[in-house]
């Protein structure tokens, strides 16, 4: 039985499409804090069980029977992100779990200016000292929060940001295909395993690939940590918001996503999807809207 959580959300949910496309439905459990929210699945006949992060006694009747959980990271913006995960990977180890794989993240690290890469370390660690047999899945920075990392570029004809750095922007929905096919492997990979595009462009790049793409000139800056965080009080962001995402640029400009792993292009069977071809997407949306 492979169990999911998180399955009604963008990722997990993709990879429970994935193997329902390859697998019965009836070899399929997923929790959800409102299961109302995955009747959809349930009328396939994928078993849906509800189980909180915050309710360590309903993730242990969530998880049994599981011979692979996938743990989709908590994404409760109120949350204590650590105290959920470690509710959760007690109850795998209380279930009986036979693996858990992990969603984690590309520059997990203690030491990152990235909170989340914080919390995917000390995740990692959790797993690591369970006995659980664990996978931890990290998946490279999501491409489609170009869309809001990159700022008003395309009304402003300026990618202005506070720090520059490589990033491996990575589809998420090649990750979500690539955790399925991880999931039907017969020999399982154990540990850490990095899942990336097969190129880590700087910001200032994306300013270049904009230009070409979009066919007008677009201009890179680069500006002080706190010019750009009053820059953005003034454009009606909240400080705190800003602060966390200024975590990600200094995790990029300390070089945290610069690396590419070739495991994601084997495991889909072609080329991962591109930045390139990811700006190309948000510009065709932007002119069609």
């Amino acid at each position: 039985m492979i169990t999911i959580t998180g399955a009604t959300g963008a990722l997990n949910g993709a990879t429970t499409a994935h193997l329902l496309d390859r697998l019965p439905a009836s070899e399929l459990t997923v929790v959800a804090r409102d299961p109302v929210k995955a009747a959809h699945l349930a009328d396939l006949g994928v078993a849906v069980r509800g189980g909180d992060y915050d309710d360590p006694e309903s993730l242990r009747t969530a998880f049994a029977g599981a011979d692979q959980l996938l743990l989709v990271s908590s994404n409760d913006p109120v949350g204590d992100t650590i105290t959920q995960h470690r509710n959760a990977v007690d109850a795998a180890v209380a279930a009986g779990v036979g693996r858990v794989l992990y969603t984690s993240h590309q520059g997990a690290g203690a030491g990152s200016p990235f909170i989340p890469a914080q919390h995917h370390a000390a995740t990692e660690d959790m797993l690591e000292a369970s006995g659980l047999r664990w996978t931890s899945l990290r998946n490279g920075f999501y491409a489609h929060s170009m869309q809001w990392m990159l700022g008003p570029w395309q009304a402003t004809g300026v990618v202005s940001v506070p720090a520059n750095g490589p990033v491996s922007w990575t589809s998420r929905d090649d990750v979500a295909e690539a955790a399925a096919r991880i999931l039907l492997r017969e020999e399982p990979l154990d540990g850490p395993v990095t899942l990336t595009a097969t190129e880590a462009p700087t910001f200032a790049d994306l300013a270049q690939i904009a230009s070409e793409v979009s066919g007008t000139a677009v201009r890179f800056e680069l500006v002080d940590e706190q010019v750009w965080i009053d820059r953005g009080i003034a454009a009606g962001q909240q400080e705190q918001m800003l602060r966390f995402l200024l975590g990600m640029y200094q995790a990029a400009e300390q070089g945290r996503f610069a690396g590419t792993d070739p495991l994601l292009r084997e495991l889909l069977g072609r080329e991962p999807v591109t930045a390139r071809e990811v700006l190309g997407g948000i510009i065709a949306a932007t002119s069609a809207a």
